[in-house]
């Protein structure tokens, strides 16, 4: 485990251990809230080339975040958008299930756009990498001040997506995206994850290009840790759509 996940690690150990420790969370207050319904989600289709990243966001919703780099080294500055729906229909009574009476459960989008000379040109619509958030006792991925943060950034020509959780167990996966021939590929997989009662850690760092795994295993208690490296069968590289629900991608992994 790097010095930078343990870092990383520290405050969300302390957490961890009141929670096991206060045992279950009161069910006080939910008194008289319903079962929570959530609508099903509803994807518009985005304007296929827009001046500005604002014009991208369609109506009823609202541009959640941005971060802009080169992503096709042509020296322009790409655009990354989260966008979320914003409807009120969305937002519903989570006291049934020991979450706030207003929780928000609209959907992203993950939209990706190249600069050109007027504008941008839209190459990715995504619907599925940030999943929905639809259980109260879970953080939402994208949550900058989650006990996992999770957030997106262009790191030297390539697209970072790194989702947080924390439930039952804690930690964050980190999916690293490069454009080649129009599709943004998945060339690398990094996660952390912590299971909250035995305190085990499992972290995985796969090269995607190389076709290098290297696994570490070990305990929030010890510093002693087992590592194991393999290789991996050739395959055609993943594009960001063929990924699905990151969370879940980690979880099979």
């Amino acid at each position: 485990m790097t010095m930078t996940d343990r870092k990383r690690l520290g405050p969300a150990i302390a957490l961890a251990l009141l929670a096991l420790f206060s045992g279950p969370a009161s069910s006080a207050g939910a008194q008289g809230a319903g079962d929570m319904v959530i609508p099903p989600a509803a994807y518009p289709a985005l304007v296929r080339h827009a001046p500005t990243p604002e014009a991208f966001v369609p109506e009823g919703w609202r541009l959640e975040s941005q971060v802009s780099g080169d992503l096709n080294n042509d020296q322009r500055a790409d655009i990354v958008l989260v966008l979320r729906q914003n409807a009120p229909a969305n937002i519903v009574d989570a006291r049934s299930q020991g979450g706030p009476e207003r929780y928000d459960t609209n959907p992203r989008i993950l939209a990706v756009a190249l600069a050109r000379a007027a504008g941008y040109d839209l190459i990715v619509e995504n619907h599925t990498l940030i999943g929905r958030t639809t259980e109260p006792s879970q953080q939402d991925p994208l949550d900058p001040d989650g006990v996992q943060a999770g957030g997106i950034e262009i790191v030297r020509g390539t697209l970072k997506v790194t989702l947080g959780y924390f439930g039952g167990a804690m930690g964050h996966c980190i999916f690293t995206f490069r454009l080649r021939d129009g599709q943004l590929l998945l060339i690398g997989y990094d996660s952390f994850h912590v299971e909250r009662s035995r305190g085990s850690l499992d972290q995985v760092s796969i090269n995607y290009l190389t076709r290098r795994m290297k696994r570490t295993t070990g305990t929030i208690s010890s510093d002693a840790e087992t590592v194991k490296q393999s290789v991996l069968p050739s395959r055609p590289l993943l594009a960001i759509d063929e990924v699905g629900e990151g969370l879940a991608f980690g979880r099979a992994r």
